[in-house]
Order: structure tokens, then sequence, then C-alpha cells
């Protein structure tokens, strides 16, 4: 079974939120074609898009092309709007995750579903992660690596972390509103630098600031296959030694993150063994980044490259620790 953990999509219909609250960050889909749209944010075009990242028909006929089984899906991160009132951004969240779940139910063998909370409102972002996995059926919630600048073990985020953990809900951190952006606009650094480095500062967050220690059954998954964090985790672990003082918890940096999960999104054997190296291959799931330019094609193009895994840990990086990472039987999503 091959299952594309890290895949993307957004209504169709999405409201046209600068119109209702004001406020220009809201994105928006304006369609071109009847095949296409461009997302657009501040009257500039974000994202030219096709239907692929609507069209659940669409995205089936491209996994069929492609061998995969089922995607997960999830938001898109430009439209997380923490920046936006709390309550506000929670009527964007419900739209998406009500459209997600939707296509969950319409195609229950082919897609698997994530949402999204306003975690700007840490109050509205619980009450929304159990509307999610008690009412709408969906396996986790997507978050950002940062949340208006502060960092994921901002003492604001811990009641989340909590009730995640309380309540065993996967989290997937994709990078977004990367650090250092005013110097990433040539040559769509953002996307190659800029991801890959918020991503990393995301993960030693949480490891730093306590709350995996806190927190030791969160499960978290990162994007892009962790960014730059797992070939700079040498160094958190020298930094723990030689700055005491900063120390906020009892073990290395290294300890807590043999509890992270990552994608395989790194388009190379060499850093994919990397990751296995270091982590296990019982850590990796399969994602493509589906339906962008930068996805991977076809997905798990890179673990079919590693010639030197065997089958059974091809078969797990290909779909059975996706499953397992969201808490979903592999015996049972085989029956469907």
């Amino acid at each position: 079974m091959r299952v594309d953990f890290h895949t993307h999509i957004i209504p169709e219909d999405i409201p046209d939120f600068v119109e209702k609250f004001g406020g220009g960050r809201w994105p928006t889909l304006e369609k071109t074609c009847s095949c296409g749209a461009n997302i657009m944010v501040e009257g500039k075009v974000f994202r030219e898009v096709t239907d692929q990242v609507w069209s659940p028909e669409k995205r089936i006929e491209d996994m069929d092309a492609e061998g995969v089984d089922i995607q997960v899906l999830s938001p898109i991160p430009v439209t997380f709007s923490y920046w936006a009132d709390g309550q506000q951004a929670e009527e964007m969240s419900k739209i998406q995750n009500d459209f997600i779940a939707e296509t969950v139910k319409k195609y229950p063998d082919r897609f698997i579903g994530l949402g999204t909370v306003p975690l700007q409102d840490v109050e509205v972002s619980i009450r929304e992660m159990e509307r999610c996995v008690k009412d709408l059926g969906l396996k986790g919630i997507e978050i950002g690596t940062n949340i208006n600048g502060k960092n994921l073990d901002d003492p604001d985020f811990t009641k989340f972390f909590e009730m995640a953990e309380k309540w065993e809900v996967p989290l997937f951190v994709h990078p977004w509103e990367t650090l250092g952006k005013e110097r990433m606009p040539r040559h769509n650094f953002m996307y190659t630098v800029g991801m890959p480095s918020e991503t990393a500062l995301a993960a030693a967050s949480l490891i730093n600031g306590g709350v995996m220690e806190k927190f030791p059954r969160l499960k978290v998954c990162f994007a892009h296959g962790g960014g730059s964090f797992p070939y700079i985790l040498p160094r958190l672990d020298q930094g723990w030694k030689v700055w005491p003082h900063l120390r906020q918890t009892t073990e290395l940096p290294s300890y807590y993150a043999k509890n992270f999960y990552f994608d395989s999104l790194n388009y190379d054997p060499l850093n994919l063994n990397y990751l296995i190296d270091r982590f296990g291959y019982e850590k990796i799931v399969m994602g493509s980044d589906y339906p962008f330019l930068l996805r991977e094609i076809p997905p798990g193009k890179v673990v079919d490259e590693t010639v030197n895994l065997t089958d059974e840990q091809r078969e797990a990086i290909l779909g059975r620790n996706a499953l397992e990472f969201l808490n979903i039987s592999v015996k049972e999503e085989m029956k469907k």
C-alpha cells in the first residue's frame, strides 16, 4: 500500500473573507478557467494552481496514474490565517475542515483527512481540534512552524499540546511565514532555503523548550524531511552541553528527537538514508507535496531509488508508518 502523507487541498468555493471581514491577507481563489485558478493574497497572485488542488476526482485520476492508494489531505499553509482574529480564523478553519471531512466521506478508501485550527487563540483551537477528531473523524491536525513570530515552545501553546497528547491527536508541522523572508524573494529561496530552516527552528523549539519532555506521548511529524533539523541536531546537542544555564530539559536534544516523525520529501537517497540511520525507518512516512511544483513525481520516488532498503523497510515507509502515525489500523485499511 502506497500512502502519500503530504498533500494539500482547498475548497473550490472558499468564501471571500476579505469582503466579509476586511483585511487584505485572507487568501481567496480566483478562477482563471474551468481547470485553473490563482490563490490571491492582498491583491497579488500568491500561487497559480490547477483543479488538482480542489477536485478529488482529478486527484484520484493522478493517484491511479502514479500508483498511490491513499492521500492524506491537509490544508494549504497560507490558509492558516494566524494573523487574524481568532474567531474569524475559526470560520476559515471550519470551512476547510468540513470540506476535507466531506471529501474523505465521499471517497473513504482513497483519502484520510487532517484539520487546521486557529492557534492564535488556543482555547478556540482546542475547541476546533475536538470537533475535528470527535465529530468530523479527521485523523490529525496540521499546524504551522510559528504563530505570529512565536515559536512552538511559547507558553501560550502549552495547553494545546497538552490536549493533543491527551486526545492522541497526531500533529503535522508545516513551514510557513519563514524566518528571514525579507531576504528570500530572489531565486524563490523562501521555498528552498527558508522553509527547511524554519522547520529546523520549530523542531528545535519543541525540544529545547521542553515541550517534548513534558508531553512524551505527543506525536509530531515534520514536513520536507524535517528541513535542516536532522543535520543540525549534533550542533544542538553541543549547545546543550556547553550552555548548561540555558537548559530546559534533562536530556540531550537528540534524546527527544527520537520521538519525531519526518516525511520522505528530501529528493535524494543519500538524505533519506541519513534520516533512516539517525531516527530509524519506522519514523519516516512517504510524502510528495502534491499538487505543487516542488512535489516529488511519482510519490515515493526517493524511496524507490534507495536501493539498500529491505522489503519490510520499503513497505513501512511507503505506507504502514503513515497509518500507524495516524492511529489507523493497517489491517482495517487494507480491507477497504
